[in-house]
């Protein structure tokens, strides 16, 4: 009964997503707004339930960062629409914000545990100063990008640009600490430590950005093409194995999508920088990596996650 319920809640909260993005082709913004808030608000509930019911205190913080998230969309939209008068970037940067966060605080807990099991003989040094500080400085330049800005003696450039390049280093520290050489030949691990490189490198390119050295969009899309992309890649066949029985390795399927995602973030954010006359090229051919690589995702673990475990077990 427990196992329905689940499997009810997560189609549900799927469907608003999938609503969400079909009412944006349409003439009803505010229809597609109140779907997609609405798909933020139920993830929350739906972590909150057995978070609650569990006292798992140590993860309450994840449903104020899904409700925060929700209230960063329908900022997003409302500006979109012209209901508010808010910068569209404010509402786009807060959201990106707390998704990096949320992905800082996971990668903190999973990459070093993922790594010394799956990697004989790998040793991740986590230090406290650099765990504490990696998703502080993030946390920090979230209340920048939020609070700073509107304030006239607080320009962007003064106060964001230095907490952007000291989350830079903060995490590429910790990054450095976990040591991401070591897995090389293991591709369901090193994909999880590239991907946390284009944190570090999405970091440095927003506070390159802030000082108008490189556009804006070299550090969005470093975030969302390389970080976001390679790490639900990654997390998803990893996870999608253990949770099936089956053995935590990746086949040559793995390894293309690993490879692709990182291609399509290289195109993405580089090309457009060295030769700028490709920029529509870059747009395409990143496009297409990125769509390949979760359709042969898709292709390969439908059977894997629509049929039973390979041990028998519930799951």
């Amino acid at each position: 009964m427990r196992t329905k319920c689940c499997s009810d809640s997560l189609s549900a909260i799927a469907t608003l997503w999938v609503a969400a993005r079909v009412l944006a082709f349409s003439p009803f913004p505010l229809a597609a707004a109140a779907f997609d808030t609405a798909f933020a608000l139920a993830a929350a509930a739906g972590i909150a339930v057995p978070l609650l019911r569990s006292r798992n205190r140590r993860n309450y913080f994840f449903i104020a960062l899904l409700i925060s998230l929700g209230m960063a969309n329908l900022a997003f939209h409302l500006g979109m629409a012209g209901v508010i008068d808010l910068p569209l970037r404010l509402g786009l940067q807060a959201g990106l914000d707390i998704v990096l966060l949320i992905m800082i605080v996971m990668a903190g807990r999973v990459i070093p545990m993922f790594t010394m099991n799956g990697v004989p003989g790998a040793l991740c040094t986590r230090l406290p100063l650099i765990e504490r500080l990696a998703p502080a400085s993030v946390a920090v330049l979230l209340a920048a990008d939020l609070f700073a800005a509107p304030i006239a003696a607080l320009t962007p450039l003064a106060v964001v640009t230095p907490i952007a390049a000291f989350a830079a280093i903060v995490n590429g520290v910790r990054l450095a600490l976990w040591r991401p050489w070591r897995t090389l030949h293991t591709p369901i691990v090193w994909i999880l430590h590239f991907s946390y490189a284009w944190i570090v490198l999405a970091l440095a390119l927003r506070a390159l950005a802030l000082a108008d050295l490189v556009p804006a969009s070299t550090a969005t899309h470093a975030l969302t093409v390389g970080a976001i992309g390679g790490l639900t890649l990654g997390m998803m066949t990893r996870t999608a194995r253990g949770h099936t029985g089956r053995p935590l390795q990746s086949g040559r399927a793995e390894i293309f999508c690993y490879i692709a995602i990182q291609f399509a973030a290289v195109i993405r954010v580089f090309v457009p920088l060295v030769l700028p006359s490709l920029y529509s090229q870059s747009i395409f051919v990143s496009g297409l990596l990125w769509s390949t690589a979760f359709g042969i995702f898709t292709v390969s673990y439908w059977p894997i996650l629509s049929r039973p475990r390979l041990d028998g077990r519930p799951g």
